[in-house]
C-alpha cells in the first residue's frame, strides 16, 4: 500500500476540485504558461493556513511560498475568495448541508500589551494591509479604560 506525504494529506481531492475549479478565475491565456497549477497553488495556501506557519515555511512539495502568496493576496485583493466562498455556501446551502443556528457571545477580550504596536501609517507600507474590505476607523486597539 503507497503511503501518503503527511504534507500532502489534507489536499484537495478530486471531488472537491472537481466542484472548485469552475469557480475560479478564468485563465488569460497571454503571455507564457503557467509553471504550477492553480490545484497545487491552492493546496499550498490551504497546507499554510491550516497550520498557522509563515508563509516561507511552505513545504517543498508545493509551489515557491512568493508564488502561493502572491495569489492568495492578488486574489484576496480582486475578492476573488469572497465569490468562491459564496458560492460554495449557496451550492452546500441548497443540498442542505448547513446548519444556520447561530450562537452569540458577549464576551470581551482583552489584547496583550504587544499588540498595540501596529504602524499608525499603515497606507505607507510597501504592500498597503487588507483586501477588498477595509477596516472601520473605530475597529483598533485601544488603551483600556476598565
Amino acid at each position: 500500500m503507497a503511503t501518503l506525504a503527511v504534507t500532502t494529506r489534507h489536499d484537495l481531492t478530486d471531488a472537491q476540485w472537481q466542484r472548485l475549479a469552475p469557480l475560479l478565475p478564468a485563465v488569460s491565456g497571454n503571455g507564457r504558461p503557467p509553471k504550477w497549477t492553480k490545484r497545487q497553488l491552492i493546496n499550498g495556501i490551504r497546507w499554510r493556513i491550516r497550520n498557522g506557519t509563515p508563509w516561507r515555511d511552505i513545504p517543498a512539495v508545493y509551489p515557491p511560498w512568493p508564488t502561493v502568496y502572491g495569489l492568495f493576496r492578488r486574489w484576496q485583493r480582486t475578492g476573488v475568495w469572497d465569490i468562491v466562498l459564496a458560492a460554495l455556501q449557496a451550492h452546500a446551502d441548497a443540498h442542505g448541508r448547513i446548519c444556520w443556528d447561530l450562537s452569540l457571545d458577549s464576551m470581551t477580550s482583552r489584547a496583550h500589551q504587544h499588540a498595540a504596536g501596529a504602524r499608525r501609517d499603515g497606507h505607507l507600507q510597501k504592500e498597503p494591509p487588507g483586501g477588498v474590505h477595509t477596516e472601520p476607523d473605530d475597529h483598533a486597539l485601544g488603551r483600556s479604560r476598565g
